[in-house]
């Protein structure tokens, strides 16, 4: 049996309409509660499994195999990336990140990664959702690669774990690329516990503030950004920081500027 709410749950994951039972709600809408709770919770405390991660960017074809050699890093027919290597910040476990954020912003010492001098680095961080990286990250990744210019030289991603944003500073500082881009795990709401968010910083650095950088969050299909529109914005704000000279506050997303300013021939 369908009711006035029906039409409007479809169009938003807000809970709504949940209904009445005598002082409380349905025993159904608090069941579906307490479930979404201890997803949310168990997505923040589920480790990453960097060596799955891994096997599948391989997989993908977005990043070379250990055994592979180079990739080429301006296109080409085979991975455009070369093979992930890691660093973990300085938080010692689960329980330390998510009482200590400061330490998820710095590496565990000096991060051991390729220098390569590349125009843009990535950098998968677990954050406060592993699972959200570890569904979503390789297809992310893939539409970023193909939606940059081939023009572009790319370093080889770095996995990184306990990670909060402001480590990828330190990581793209240590690649010695041009911008970095952090794809890492938002924090689990009730409605979605797997949304990843891009965090873009021109000239990377220790000691970047919020305002240097730029972020294109709630990307995960299929209720969320897609990858390829998530993907497009991206390499708009790339394209803008390399023209601007840096990221942050005076960088704007001008990947819908054409579609605006045409008009709805649907309405006229």
């Amino acid at each position: 049996m369908t009711d006035f709410w029906d039409e409007l749950r479809a169009t938003t994951q807000a809970r709504i309409g949940l209904g009445r039972a005598g002082d409380g709600m349905p025993t159904s809408r608090v069941l579906e509660f307490r479930l979404a709770h201890a997803i949310a919770r168990d997505a923040v405390h589920d480790p990453l499994d960097v060596d799955k991660l891994i096997a599948e960017l391989v997989r993908s074809g977005v990043c070379a195999g250990p055994d592979d050699g180079e990739a080429g890093e301006s296109g080409g027919a085979g991975p455009r990336l070369g093979h992930p290597t890691t660093v973990t910040s300085r938080a010692a476990d689960r329980a330390e990140y998510l009482r200590r954020p400061d330490l998820g912003r710095v590496p565990a010492g000096s991060p051991v990664v390729p220098r390569s001098t590349a125009d843009v680095g990535f950098v998968l961080a677990d954050g406060l959702s592993a699972r959200a990286l570890a569904t979503h990250g390789p297809a992310l990744l893939s539409a970023l690669v193909r939606a940059l210019p081939p023009t572009l030289t790319l370093a080889p991603p770095v996995i990184a774990t306990q990670a909060r944003v402001g480590l990828g500073d330190h990581i793209g500082a240590a690649l010695g690329v041009g911008t970095v881009l952090v794809l890492i795990g938002e924090r689990p709401g009730l409605s979605v516990a797997d949304s990843l968010g891009v965090y873009l910083t021109h000239h990377p650095e220790p000691g970047r503030a919020d305002s240097d950088r730029n972020c294109v969050s709630n990307i995960h299909a299929p209720g969320g950004l897609a990858y390829e529109v998530a993907a497009r914005v991206v390499a708009g704000l790339v394209a803008g920081a390399r023209q601007l000279g840096r990221s942050g506050v005076d960088l704007k997303d001008t990947s819908r500027a054409a579609e605006l300013s045409t008009p709805d021939t649907a309405l006229s």
